[in-house]
């Protein structure tokens, strides 16, 4: 392991979690010594969020990631849809496929939330306790990918990265029985290599485990960023008038799933992201 600083000569642009650089000075790793960042390489991807809806400010969360985890408990705490919808937004504008983690299923089935992001096409893995091959699966889809995991405090994100990684030792913590909201236990992101056999490239992957978010602002999303993850519909949006919001009446959509038919479902879930995205749904932090 090697500790490096920031370079002056890079000013203020930040380095995030996931970045690639350049390093000068002392590489070794020993003991006392301390190296420079003295570049930032090109990032393949952003995943960003803004502090809420009416907040432009970008805040980055992760660079170069390829895939987006989704951790969602199934009880303790209940599932968040309109947050995972949020996620997911943020997933296609990144360019990142999601994958959608469904934990605590001893507690709880998994039926009725699955009936809801099914239609979208989205991947996804239900894992209970004791693990068992789910683990497994879970370790299949991470191998050879960049991931970073989200989701809301108490969902058990630091116990699958302690599960997968066991030198980890991410901080667990627990749900409060009276709110039943998850306490925050991991306070800043953290990229870790997954054990396995060296793939190309990655190696056996990496992960990075980000703190518990009860708010994910999409300001900085446009609504066709988020219709663009819906390719079935592109020569209806064509048709659409400038600046449509899909929402409306005048919306080219609601002709051409009448006219196709079987897509009315894909309809409803694009739709549920953009009134996700303007703030046209109930209240989708981790508390609602």
């Amino acid at each position: 392991m090697v500790t490096a600083m920031k370079a002056r000569e890079l000013g203020r642009g930040g380095v995030v979690v996931g970045d690639r650089v350049r390093l000068a000075g002392d590489v070794t790793g020993a003991p006392g010594t301390l190296a420079r960042v003295v570049r930032v390489q090109p990032r393949t991807s952003v995943l960003r969020r803004s502090a809420d809806d009416d907040d432009p400010v970008e805040r980055i969360i992760v660079a170069n990631a390829d895939q987006l985890v989704i951790v969602c408990a199934l009880a303790n705490p209940p599932p968040r849809p309109r947050l995972i919808d949020r996620f997911l937004v943020a997933a296609y504008d990144a360019g990142i496929e999601p994958l959608l983690c469904l934990t605590k299923s001893d507690l709880a089935p998994p039926d009725e939330l699955l009936a809801t992001y099914q239609p979208l096409g989205i991947r996804y893995l239900v894992i209970g306790r004791p693990f068992g091959t789910a683990l497994d699966d879970l370790r299949g889809l991470l191998a050879d990918r960049i991931s970073v995991l989200v989701g809301h405090s108490g969902v058990g994100k630091s116990t699958l990265v302690n599960a997968l990684v066991p030198a980890a030792d991410r901080a667990v913590g627990s749900v409060s029985p009276v709110t039943g909201r998850g306490r925050h236990t991991s306070s800043s992101a953290v990229a870790l290599p997954l054990p396995g056999p060296v793939l190309p490239e990655t190696g056996a992957g990496w992960i990075i485990d980000t703190p518990g978010l009860r708010s994910f602002g999409l300001a900085h999303v446009a609504p066709d960023r988020v219709a663009s993850a819906f390719p079935e519909f592109a020569e209806a949006l064509a048709d659409c008038p400038p600046g449509c919001s899909h929402l409306g009446a005048d919306c080219a959509l609601d002709e051409w799933v009448a006219e196709h038919g079987g897509a009315q479902a894909r309809l409803d879930s694009l739709r549920r992201l953009l009134r996700s995205r303007e703030g046209l749904e109930p209240t989708d932090t981790a508390d609602g």
